[in-house]
């Protein structure tokens, strides 16, 4: 554990939820606070190489595992048309961006706070985003470190091969039943499989190692792992990044890793072009989905750039190839 990591104990709507923080490091003057949000499978501890980073410089660091995600509480997934049972959520992004601000309110306190997410993470930020401008007081920034895309979302429907459109309504039954997503997130769960997802998501193959296993499958032996997966599978209508950009008058910078295979960084160009929020795009040749895991050595000093109080705001976009 990193030195100066604090644990925090933090019950949100009756769940307990996971989160640690790391005050600045080294005698530096607090410079404000980053809330770190993490992808799909991971946890808090998927910043593990980043955290003393951004602490060291002087910010006060938070980190936290979504309700469902890490050592969260995993509570039975509610779906559309399901009857309301005791104790089971509506896993989605407004769950989560609602957590987010709850956090921010109850646990960080006031003063200019700056939101960072990779994968669904990055769209968790934006919502938050959303829900904070609403209110008055918007975060400082957003990054986004390779934000899902959501190319399954039904809203993107037309742009998928016809067979794929046809198929939608068998598949979306077919995910909703728990006996097989039971199954199937067996199957998933697994040493092996796992490391074959590494193998894409870490095209360099750095850091992967006995940590990040770890980390990635020590939740799933967690009661209710099931729940939470299926809720975030059936999660066919929801928030995209696009609707949320186009809605921020807040500064978003994005990060990411050119060899994603599953967000494709020409989108991430698309959205630098047309969101004017967007101030600037860094986009690391070679890298996968989790940049700020795989390669912190080129991540971190980025983060710092732009989480300093100086450079938070930006003068104008720029988009780096």
């Amino acid at each position: 554990m990193n030195q100066g990591l604090q644990q925090l104990n933090w019950i949100w709507h009756g769940q307990t939820i996971s989160a640690v923080t790391c005050p600045p490091q080294n005698g530096r003057p607090d410079q404000g606070a980053v809330l770190l949000l993490h992808g799909f499978g991971a946890s808090w501890r998927h910043w593990r190489h980043s955290i003393a980073a951004l602490s060291a410089a002087g910010l006060r660091v938070y980190a936290m595992d979504l309700l469902g995600f890490g050592g969260s509480a995993k509570p039975r997934s509610q779906l559309p048309g399901e009857p309301a049972s005791s104790g089971s959520v509506s896993y989605g992004f407004d769950l989560w961006a609602e957590q987010v601000v709850d956090f921010s309110d109850s646990v960080i306190g006031p003063g200019p706070l700056q939101l960072v997410g990779n994968s669904i993470g990055g769209v968790v930020a934006l919502n938050a985003a959303r829900l904070l401008q609403k209110q008055g007081r918007p975060p400082l920034q957003v990054v986004l470190i390779d934000c899902a895309q959501r190319a399954l979302d039904s809203k993107r429907l037309g742009e998928l091969p016809l067979l794929q459109r046809w198929s939608r309504p068998l598949l979306m039954a077919t995910v909703r039943q728990r006996w097989l997503i039971g199954g199937l997130f067996k199957l998933l769960a697994r040493p092996q499989v796992v490391r074959q997802v590494l193998a894409q998501a870490y095209p360099s193959g750095n850091n992967v190692d006995q940590e990040l296993l770890d980390l990635l499958l020590e939740p799933s032996r967690d009661p209710g792992a099931q729940e939470s997966f299926r809720g975030f599978v059936n999660l066919f209508n929801d928030r995209l990044a696009p609707e949320l950009l186009a809605g921020l008058n807040l500064p978003v910078r994005m990060l990411w890793g050119e060899a994603d295979p599953w967000e494709p960084v020409a989108e991430a160009r698309r959205w630098a072009n047309i969101y004017p929020c967007i101030r600037e795009l860094v986009v690391l040749p070679g890298l996968g989905h989790c940049p700020q895991d795989e390669a912190p050595d080129q991540v971190n000093p980025i983060l710092l750039r732009w989480l300093t109080p100086t450079a938070a705001p930006g003068p104008n976009p720029q988009t780096q190839p």
